[in-house]
Parts: structure tokens; sequence; C-alpha cells
């Protein structure tokens, strides 16, 4: 005797409209989120030393200042696996919105703050504090985002769909710096110190209204609505994914480590080296320079995520990191001629190494991870990596400069040999491999289940 066991709903037939607002909603928020985000890590190099720990001395205050934007990444892990407890139960929408608010929410108080001339000690303290709210809410959005925009990908175009939420980190960084680079040309050095550096941080308000009503109109991931459809929850994803995946979680950190590294560079310290008080190079002219970068990084991200649908996520991975290793030394050489145009062509062409070492990642780390634990996986991989690579990436940069530009440059070489060795052990033939749970897929090719 048997009977008929419900098979899951297979998936609607691709709606190119429900297609473009998920690339939107993931983008425009990744965008939103990334530029809060940034614009912490600008402003760090630029005026936090002087206004929240200046009785630390010149140095002092600006490796406190570059801790302080470190510190928020080891909070980034328990963002991580809270929202992909969260996601992996719940969805990825709601996360998503979630740690959109949390991180708009931050910025905007940050741009309230009274200064350590007003409040002594407990403006250090609030901020910090604040940073930690940023990180644990950055902890979350990249998982949510990658795999909303991932699942929705028709096979054979996951790179090109991942790479959606990818680009929106060049574009915050461009949105960042270009707000930045207004505000900074339209007062002078004592309006900007005095009140002027907290327009940016206001702004968040407008632009996280924006974000959010995008990301509302966003369907859930069909992949996920389908693991709803063959069971009503999982019992323990998070603890399922360390006792069979912790490998794949390692490997995600160690590949993301060096271009989040390399990138903490561009988005933060490049700028101070070239800047008044390391080449000579006036703020505007830095921040001209970062903003080419930021363009570069932008259109290498997006051809990165396309080409790795031709040649291989791996492939592509390897040549980004193999072109790191090899433009460390000649990226210095231009820089140290403190000319805008020379420095700005040597961070353009970093770019042609960061882009395809990050376009591909939410394809490839999609496809590490089964669907039950999927979110989990790649936010905690993620998270991990962002200690290991760009967590104190400008502080360790500020303190090997002091020995000679050329320890810089070798630590770029080391942490992306590091990153490129990662990349060579993932397994072979994960690309494009189904991303539904296998349960899933054995019910829909034998939906009639005999009965006990």
């Amino acid at each position: 005797m048997s009977h008929t066991v419900a098979a899951p709903a297979l998936p609607a037939a691709r709606d190119p409209r429900e297609e473009r607002k998920v690339l939107a909603g993931t983008l425009v928020g990744t965008t939103i989120e990334w530029y809060d985000f940034f614009i912490f890590a600008q402003a760090t190099g630029l005026v936090f030393a002087a206004l929240f720990f200046a009785p630390m001395g010149e140095s002092g205050a600006q490796i406190a200042a570059w801790v302080t934007l470190g510190i928020s990444f080891l909070v980034r892990p328990l963002g991580a696996v809270i929202a992909g407890h969260m996601g992996d139960r719940f969805g990825r929408k709601l996360v998503l919105s979630l740690t959109l608010i949390g991180m708009g929410l931050a910025t905007t108080l940050i741009g309230l703050l009274p200064t350590y001339a007003q409040i002594g000690v407990w403006a250090p303290i609030l901020l910090v504090l604040l940073r930690l709210l940023q990180g644990f809410s950055a902890g979350g959005e990249w998982g949510g985002a990658a795999l909303l925009a991932v699942e929705h990908a028709p096979r054979g175009r996951r790179g090109l769909f991942g790479s959606a939420p990818q680009i929106g980190v060049p574009l915050g960084m461009i949105l960042a710096t270009g707000v930045l680079f207004l505000v900074r040309s339209n007062m002078t050095e004592e309006q900007f110190l005095t009140w002027g550096w907290r327009i940016p941080f206001l702004l968040s308000v407008l632009l996280i209204v924006v974000g959010y009503l995008i990301r509302k109109a966003v369907e859930e991931s069909p992949v996920f609505k389908e693991m709803q459809q063959l069971r009503a929850a999982e019992s323990a994803p998070l603890g399922e994914l360390f006792r069979g995946h912790t490998k794949e979680v390692l490997l995600a950190a160690v590949i993301f480590a060096a271009n989040n590294g390399v990138g903490y560079l561009l988005i933060a310290w490049f700028s101070k080296y070239g800047g008044p008080r390391g080449l000579g190079m006036s703020s505007n002219e830095v921040l001209t320079a970062s903003l080419v970068g930021g363009v570069g990084w932008f259109i290498f991200t997006l051809l990165g995520g396309w080409i790795s649908d031709r040649i291989g996520r791996k492939l592509t991975f390897v040549l980004g990191y193999a072109f790191l290793i090899a433009w460390a030394f000649p990226l210095f050489q231009l820089l140290n001629t403190a000319s805008l145009p020379l420095f700005a062509l040597g961070l353009f062409v970093m770019t042609l190494g960061l882009g395809p070492s990050y376009g591909p990642q939410s394809a490839m780390y999609a496809e590490m991870f089964p669907a039950r634990v999927r979110f989990s996986g790649v936010s905690i991989g993620y998270a991990i990596g962002t200690i290991i690579g760009g967590a104190f990436a400008p502080l360790i940069a500020d303190l090997l400069v002091e020995h000679g530009w050329e320890y810089v440059a070798w630590y770029i070489v080391g942490i992306s040999a590091l990153s490129l060795t990662a990349v060579l052990l993932v397994p072979r033939g994960i690309q494009d491999r189904e991303l539904h749970d296998e349960e899933v897929v054995a019910t829909r090719s034998n939906p009639v289940a005999p009965s006990a």
C-alpha cells in the first residue's frame, strides 16, 4: 500500500521583472550599507584622530583611530552567526531589512556624536560602541544580499548575478568618497573639522529609507521557499554547519582575506599615505585618486563576475590574486611620485586584481554550501575573512611603512599568496552545481514515496 507525498512546488518560470528587482534590491541596499561602513573608514584617516583621540598625541591618536576602525570586524562573526541562523530559519529578506536599519542608525548617530573636547572620554567610548553596531550589522548584510542574487540567478549566470551585491561595495566607496570630496571642497579646513565631517554621516538617514523601500519590494529567495515547503523548520542549521562544513567555512575565510585586506588599503590607507601627512598631496588630490580607484574596482568586479561564468570561478580568482602579487611593487613606484595622474593610475591598475578576486565570490560561496546552512556558511566565512584581512590592514600598513614602503608591498604579496593557495584548494566541479538541498532534488525526481 502506498500514498502520494506532495512534492515541493517547482520554481516559477523566470520573471525578468522580478530578477531586475532582486538585482536592484541587492545592489542598492549593499551600496548604501557600505557607504555607511566606508564613510567611517575614510573619516578615520581624515578627522577622527584629532576629534576623538587628541590627548594621545598625533601618532597615538591615529593608531587609536585605526584600531577603532578595525575593532568592528571582531563582532562581524557574531553578526554573521545571528543573521545566518535567522536567515536560514526565517529567510534572507527579513535579515537584510534588519541589517540595513541597524547600519543606518549607527551611522546617523555617529554624525551626532559630541567630540572629546565636548564630553571627554565618553566621546571615543560612544564612537567605538556605534562602530561595533556597524560591524554587527555588516556581518549579516553581505550573506543575505549575495544569496538573494545568486539563488535567483539562472544557471550559467550566477557569477554575473552574484556580482550585483559585489559591485555595491565599490559603489559604496565611490559614493562615500564623492560626498566627502564635495563637502571638503566647499568649506575651509576649520569648518570641515568643526561640523562639515558630520554631513556624510547624517545623509545616511535618507539613503536608508530609499534602500529599505527597494528591498521591501523584493521577493524571498526561491530556494529558501522550497526549503520551507519541504520542512517547517531546520532544528539547528548552525550546529550542522560546524559539524559538517568547517573546512568550507575556513576556506571561504582565507579566500576573502587578501581581497578584503588590499581593499581596505584602497578604501582608507592609501589616502593617508599620499596625503598631507604622507607624501604631501592635498586631501582633494588623494580623494580624487580614491574615486578613480573605486571606479576601476566597480568595472573589474562586474567583469570578474561575468567572466567567471565563462572561464570558471577558480581561474578568475587565480588571475586576480596573481595580478595583485605581480603589481604590489610597481604600484608603489607610481604612488611614490606623489603625482595625481600616476597615483590614480596605480590604484586603478591595482583594481585589475581586486575585481576578479571579488566579483565571483557570491557565486563561488553559494556553490560551496548546501542550502540549509548556506546563509550561515557564507556569512561566517566572509566575516572571519574580514578579520584575517581588512580589520587591521590600515594599521598594519601604517606600522610597516615606518620601515619602508617595501614592507607594505611584501604584505600585499604575502596575504595575496595565502588567499591564492586557499582558492586552489576549493574542490573541482562545484561550479553551477544544484543549489537546492539534496532532499528537494530527490523528492522532485520521485514524488511518490512508498508507505511503510
